[in-house]
């Protein structure tokens, strides 16, 4: 079993808990999950299954969607309502003014990461130290806010839709704009609506794959590992060249199936300072893994494989 499955996790489960139960339910052992969302948290986060494990990096660095509710004139220690309450403020502010500061954070900006988190110093969670009562300092680090759309504003609380690039904390984001109002601020519910092309929508609660499971249908949810990739050119082998692409050797130029026109094809979709990468399947349209053209020598190398065959 090898994919990806969407799971829609649910408030008050960790993204550990999640791989956790699944391991259970799969009756699998290698399963990790691409990206924490905080255990007050809900939405998507895709879980990678067995070969799939080895793009979870990957679905990591995707952009992400997320809708909030700000708390505008209450700061806590966590930055949203699970948190000690640390000052509470009057908001004296028009909407015009929340508007205009809100999007004002839209593009890149220095953030720093909150206390509450799972990022290591020296090996230790910053959580960890929070809870122990230390605080450490932290280095700002440049996050991109692609958009913000403001759903309602009914004061003290905005909801609002953020687009935003990986390592972006949303909660962070609502204390930096309550800070810049002056009336202090913190997150009061969070969803992910999408994590790269995985939908909420379309997303599955924990007891639905369980059902799906023991009804033999879990295929039916499983993303294929080149979901990831479907940005990338594709390639195929030509079929007297099977052995060597599924033996992971580079490919030349001519065991490729559409040899006379990729070249052209990756000049018009790469700059001519990215690696140029591409999806390569067998002729019988298997997914094979990730190579990189080499342009002087004219000759495919891989980069990451995802299929065998003997």
């Amino acid at each position: 079993m090898d994919g990806i499955i969407n799971v829609r996790k649910e408030k008050g489960f960790t993204s550990f808990d999640v791989v956790a139960k699944l391991r259970g339910i799969l009756k699998m052992k290698k399963i990790g999950h691409t990206g924490t969302l905080d255990p007050d948290a809900e939405g998507v986060l895709p879980v990678c299954i067995g070969k799939a494990t080895r793009v979870c990096d990957l679905l990591t660095d995707k952009d992400k969607v997320y809708e909030a509710v700000m708390l505008l004139g209450k700061e806590t220690d966590t930055q949203d309502m699970t948190g000690t309450i640390l000052k509470e403020s009057e908001v004296n502010l028009s909407i015009e003014e929340v508007k205009q500061c809100i999007e004002s954070f839209v593009g890149e900006y220095a953030q720093i990461p909150p206390m509450y988190s799972a990022l290591k110093v020296n090996g230790k969670k910053l959580c960890d130290l929070a809870r122990e009562g230390v605080e450490v300092e932290r280095k700002a680090r440049k996050v991109q806010i692609l958009d913000i759309a403001i759903l309602s504003i009914d004061l003290p609380r905005v909801t609002m839709r953020v687009h935003c690039s990986k390592g972006t904390y949303i909660r962070t984001l609502c204390h930096d704009i309550g800070e810049k109002l002056g009336c202090g601020a913190c997150m009061e519910y969070l969803v992910r609506t999408s994590v790269s092309d995985f939908q909420i929508e379309a997303a599955k609660t924990l007891q639905e794959i369980e059902t799906i499971m023991k009804s033999g249908k879990i295929e039916e949810i499983l993303y294929p590992i080149d979901t990831v990739f479907k940005n990338l050119p594709q390639i195929h082998s030509r079929k007297d060249s099977t052995a060597l692409l599924y033996n992971g050797n580079k490919l030349p130029l001519p065991v490729i199936a559409e040899a006379e026109t990729i070249e052209h094809t990756l000049a018009s979709f790469y700059k001519e300072d990215d690696c140029k990468k591409v999806r390569v399947y067998d002729n019988a349209n298997h997914f094979v893994g990730i190579y990189e053209y080499r342009t002087a020598d004219r000759l495919f190398k891989p980069v990451k494989l995802f299929f065998t065959q003997q």
